[in-house]
């Protein structure tokens, strides 16, 4: 039986098309710079907001109406497996992601929840091989629940590192069997409120520690996944320890986990940071450290993460500049991690969203893939730092200058130093004609 009997399979139908179940720019098979879009994009659900999202705010009770609202917990979360799927299938979306809370309850124990576990688990390894849909990555909620209100591997509690250590072991357990391309630490409550109660340097150790356990047990069990941070400021916390891209970085590369981490980049935890979505990219790129993306948008009024599906063109292109400049996003994916708004409250709007995210990206990356082909952004770039091509920014680029060398240069120097102009204001008119064009 179907959850979504209203809903249609979505089709491409090309940007003319009146439709409003109907891809406009989406075309999973069209090629762009020698792959398909669904190879390019390999678009993900996330679970936690599509099936599990109420629309409450801090400010009201849920919204959503939804056909398992009223089924006993595991009975509910069965039925989100159904719908899962349903909609993968009538979305063509080819991947997931989720919490381990998302798919199933928490019980009474922790033996009992993993026992919840096991058996939704079950129901989404014979789904997936029924309908060939994967799983991008999953993760282990360590925020939610009050035992994590200090933190999880930062704790101050022995007891709840050790019931994180447990549920992340297990996390690992079930990524493995399912086959998930990527595991995901999301430090939801990773930070601290005050100094005046707090050892950083213990909290930060320790969750170094929490990091290579997780490390070598994927390598004891044979787990491949490519293992992913996720940078978060603010939220919960005011001081996240993985406030941003160059913060998160500079952790791993202090504790000795560089080598097996790469960044899922989310677009409202940049700008809740302080950044545009395509500088934490373009951090992660110019490291190596590009990994996945979780797609979204916040609102720049609103000081919270307020999930907002990606419609913003601009960003989207920048986004998908920086990941075909990364080669990919490899393993990776383009997560929804989007929710509908409370007022949006049907089940077709959970179509729509992902319709408008969808075509937003494709259409980002036709964008993308034409400042790539006509080196727009590149000749720019180049031209504007070409006096580190030769002479004494030669000299400067390939490390033979000295300070007296440039002391000297610089005295010999007499003809006034010339400047250029960064015309960015024709540069951002370029884009548009770019963006609009496609």
């Amino acid at each position: 039986m179907s959850l979504f009997p209203n809903v249609p399979k979505i089709q491409y139908e090309g940007r003319g098309s009146k439709n409003p179940f109907a891809f406009k720019h989406y075309n999973p098979q069209e090629v762009v710079l020698g792959k398909t879009m669904e190879e390019h994009l390999r678009f993900a659900v996330a679970y936690w907001h599509t099936y599990v999202a109420s629309g409450t705010d801090p400010f009201g009770v849920g919204t959503a109406v939804r056909s398992w609202d009223s089924l006993s917990p595991m009975d509910k979360a069965k039925a989100r497996v159904e719908a899962n799927f349903e909609l993968m299938e009538k979305l063509n979306m080819p991947y997931y992601c989720f919490h381990d809370v998302d798919v199933a309850p928490e019980g009474a124990t922790l033996s009992e929840s993993f026992k919840n576990l096991d058996t939704i688990v079950a129901l989404l390894k014979e789904n997936m091989k029924s309908t060939g849909r994967k799983l991008l990555w999953n993760t282990a909620n360590l925020f939610t629940n009050p035992r994590y209100m200090h933190g999880a591997a930062t704790t101050c509690s022995a007891d709840v590192f050790a019931y994180a250590a447990a549920t992340i072991k297990k996390g690992l357990e079930v990524g493995k069997e399912l086959g998930a391309e990527n595991y995901v630490f999301w430090g939801g409550r990773e930070g601290y409120e005050s100094l005046l109660n707090t050892d950083m340097k213990l909290e930060l150790d320790n969750l170094a520690r929490m990091l290579h356990m997780a490390v070598d047990y994927a390598k004891e069990i044979g787990f491949d996944a490519q293992f992913l941070i996720e940078p978060k400021p603010k939220e919960p916390t005011k001081h996240q320890y993985d406030f941003d891209a160059a913060t998160t970085l500079s952790f791993l590369q202090t504790y000795g986990l560089k080598e097996y981490f790469k960044l899922n980049v989310e677009a409202n935890h940049a700008t809740l940071a302080g950044h545009t979505f395509e500088h934490e990219l373009h951090v992660a790129r110019i490291n190596g450290a590009l990994g996945s993306i979780d797609a979204n948008q916040g609102d720049y009024l609103l000081g919270w993460d307020t999930d907002e599906f990606p419609t913003d063109l601009y960003s989207t292109t920048l986004a998908m500049y920086e990941i075909l400049k990364n080669g990919g996003l490899g393993r990776g994916g383009v997560n929804f991690d989007a929710k509908v708004r409370r007022t949006s409250f049907t089940d077709e709007d959970l179509f729509f969203a992902h319709i408008a995210g969808m075509d937003s990206f494709a259409r980002g990356l036709k964008a993308a893939a034409k400042l790539v082909e006509e080196k727009v952004l590149d000749s720019i770039v180049e031209q504007r730092y070409s006096s580190f091509k030769e002479g004494i920014g030669a000299e400067i680029v390939s490390g033979k200058a000295t300070l007296k060398s440039l002391e000297a240069y610089a005295l010999q120097n007499n003809k006034p130093i010339k400047l250029e102009s960064g015309r960015l204001e024709q540069i951002r008119a370029t884009l548009n004609e770019v963006i609009f064009s496609v």
